[in-house]
């Protein structure tokens, strides 16, 4: 959402409010009600100003009158919805019956006040819509979570057939059999643990299990007794024993995510782990014999750290047997339209939400952009995207003029005839690696003399 609020402040303070209304002095008293409490307020006299405003920005909740000249806001507001607009809406009307009510809630409506109403009764409707939509979709998106992990239903293969996310799958799949660990490079959101899944996937370990460790997460003070386990009365709450999460993955895949946020001790104990095997939970004075593969991830130069003093020469030497870096987003070419198709089609079904237009203009705009949050900022603006029943363009930059980049078929060529040309013309292959059918390759083919 435009203005997202955490848990216990204000929802107000960084909403994004439009209101519609025709009366002049209705706008003037809400604006002013409600500018000082929020992050913005505009305001529109009819539904066709509005909708030029929702076409350029995203608000949070509309303030919307019923009774107004040319279109109904009810009527309005429905046809909006049915076009794939989700803004939250509050209805204000003078004339209230219980039809009125019934038909804000089909129309799409979260709440409805009646005029007169005061300054307090619609800050607390706007507090209430706010706090029910956060809700809404932090729910929606634990559900996604909790579904994934009950099914084990994560991502395992690495989607795309650019050429340097060809060359990191063949390097995965090369290694894959072996029990090497695996270092995996790469900015910050750019599916390293995707990659590590796919490896975990392909290897002779995939029935086993995959323990996905974030490092930086866990409290420094905490780490050893979370990765080693440790024995009853270890420290002041530990009552009983408890088996770390390096032994739940006995037999499997350990991916530990942001290697670099290890604690020195962590580190020591860490390596006596690599080099033999074996684990000592804390306070228990037994070891532990232990078979894992480990995956290692970082977005940070570890030899940076080295030099720093904060991290382990021989740990890194130990990792780095097989070093594997992540592309960019922004070097993989039209897997980020392919990503992006994937996305909408999964969080639309998470979310209940239609599925939104994707133009040439969008996938144009999409394939310029540099994407500095990588995979997660993708998966972000297609989230927003469905929430909103529009592609946010203004967050990608100006868009170019036509001229200024190549046609959405030209990429679209080049991207197909690499994929066949790294698949020695297997058609069938290539449609699978790029997300369509063969008859879309074999008819593109067709229409380039192929």
């Amino acid at each position: 959402m435009a203005g997202t609020s955490h848990a216990g402040a204000d929802p107000l303070r960084g909403a994004r409010i439009l209101i519609v209304d025709d009366e002049p002095g209705m706008r003037h008293f809400l604006v002013n009600t409600l500018k000082a409490l929020c992050r913005d307020v505009d305001s529109a006299e009819n539904a066709q100003a509005a909708e030029t405003l929702l076409d350029s920005r995203q608000y949070d909740v509309m303030v919307l009158d019923n009774i107004m000249p040319g279109q109904k806001g009810l009527d309005w507001l429905g046809a909006r919805r049915a076009k794939g607009g989700f803004t939250d809406t509050i209805l204000i009307t003078a004339y209230a019956d219980l039809q009125t009510a019934i038909d804000a809630m089909r129309a799409g409506a979260s709440d409805f006040l009646v005029k007169p109403f005061r300054s307090n009764q619609i800050l607390n409707a706007l507090r209430k819509c706010l706090e029910l939509a956060r809700l809404r979709r932090e729910n929606a998106l634990l559900r996604r979570e909790l579904d994934t992990v009950a099914s084990g239903n994560r991502r395992k293969e690495l989607i795309g057939a650019s050429p340097v996310i060809a060359e990191v799958r063949a390097l995965l799949e090369r290694v894959a059999p072996l029990s090497t660990p695996v270092l995996i490079t790469g900015p910050s959101g750019s599916g390293k643990e995707v990659a590590a899944r796919h490896l975990h996937g392909h290897s002779g370990r995939g029935a086993a299990p995959f323990v996905p460790i974030q490092c930086g997460a866990i409290p420094a003070d905490m780490i050893e007794y979370e990765l080693f386990g440790h024995g009853a009365g270890t420290f002041a709450g530990a009552q009983a024993g408890r088996e770390g999460l390096l032994a739940q993955a006995s037999g499997g895949t350990v991916f530990l995510d942001d290697v670099s946020e290890l604690t020195a001790s962590a580190q020591t104990a860490l390596l006596r782990v690599l080099e033999d095997g074996v684990i000592r939970p804390i306070g228990t004075g037994r070891d532990v014999q232990l078979d894992l593969r480990f995956v290692i991830a970082t977005s940070k130069p570890l030899q940076e750290a080295v030099m720093a003093g904060r991290f382990r020469e021989d740990l890194l030497f130990r990792i780095n047997v097989i070093d594997l870096a992540m592309p960019p987003l922004k070097d993989r070419g039209t897997d980020i339209l392919q990503l992006a198709d994937l996305f909408q089609t999964e969080i639309a079904a998470v979310l209940n939400l239609p599925q939104v237009e994707m133009s040439s203009t969008v996938r144009q705009a999409m394939l310029r952009h540099d994407w500095p949050g990588n995979i997660r900022e993708l998966h972000n603006f297609v989230e927003r995207a469905l929430i909103f029943g529009r592609f946010p363009l203004e967050t990608l930059g100006p868009v170019a003029p036509p001229g200024d980049i190549a046609p959405l078929e030209d990429v679209e060529k080049r991207e197909i005839l690499r994929a066949l040309d790294a698949l020695d013309g297997n058609r069938s292959e290539a449609a699978r690696r790029l997300g369509v059918s063969r008859k879309t390759i074999d008819r593109k083919c067709a229409t380039w003399g192929l």
